[in-house]
């Protein structure tokens, strides 16, 4: 599958997505965000795919937000349709049930810092730039920022981003629990390649469950969440891959998880 502004590559069980617009710093119009979607699906569907690299072209930006010309012409009802798409696109990559690393290789501003917040775990180049400038535009985030920041870093700080639009390097980013990693920009797909395959050699539907776990009880009050965690837990109980694991802990050796 080819696309005019999206590379998809396959390096064994890793698939690698890269946003290839770097004349515009890689930012996302309505063209890039189908491609991203078909993408994504076709990595959901792909059983030799186990784990997602998503990172942008060149070494100046991840993904520097919406494209600005798309979104001035919007008006009303055209704004919630694209809103929703994004959203849309972002939550299919959110419940892929495979990990999806964010290779945040520059700017990653407004949209592209609402792609990084919806992939599973996001690793950093030390020269990353992160932020929601939406509001100096007079707009609010609307693929997810509103919602996936205060998850991930809190409401005092999400706010303070949100209401000041600030850029924030990604040493912050990491302090505040932006990011979970943050390496030398030279290093960046090495170890996210080095990521992915210590990730790809994890139990899938183990992995699949913790996240579904993880996603859909912190929406939820503890009780439900706990009991959604026993039932996932009941079903896991029951793969090849927990008697695979098991049988190899207790002969001491590595386990050949199969995803099934």
């Amino acid at each position: 599958m080819t696309f005019e502004n999206l590379l998809l590559d396959r390096d064994g069980a890793t698939a690698v997505v890269t946003i290839n617009r770097p004349s515009v710093l890689n930012a996302l119009n309505s063209k890039t965000l189908e491609a991203l979607r078909l993408a994504v699906l076709d990595i959901r569907d792909d059983s030799d795919i186990r784990v997602a690299i998503i990172t942008g072209a060149g070494d100046k930006s991840f993904v520097a937000g919406a494209d600005v010309g798309e979104l001035a012409l919007q008006r009303p009802a055209e704004g919630q349709a694209l809103s929703l798409r994004g959203q849309h696109v972002f939550d299919l990559i959110e419940n892929l049930g495979k990990p999806v690393i964010a290779a945040i290789n520059g700017f990653a501003l407004g949209g592209g810092c609402e792609l990084a917040m919806a992939c599973t775990l996001r690793l950093a180049a030390d020269s990353a730039r992160f932020g929601q400038p939406e509001i100096n535009l007079g707009i609010s985030p609307g693929y997810g920022g509103t919602q996936r920041l205060p998850r991930l870093v809190g409401k005092g700080v999400a706010l303070d981003l949100l209401l000041s639009g600030r850029t924030v390097t990604a040493d912050e980013a990491l302090r505040v629990g932006l990011v979970n990693r943050v390496v030398p920009a030279a290093q960046l797909m090495d170890e996210a390649r080095a990521w992915a395959a210590d990730l790809a050699g994890k139990a899938p539907v183990a992995a699949r469950y913790i996240m579904e776990a993880v996603n859909r009880g912190l929406d939820i009050p503890l009780d439900r969440a706990q009991f959604l965690e026993a039932t996932l837990f009941g079903l896991v109980a029951s793969t090849e891959d927990m008697r695979e694991g098991t049988s190899a802990f207790l002969e001491k050796r590595t386990p050949v998880f199969k995803g099934r």
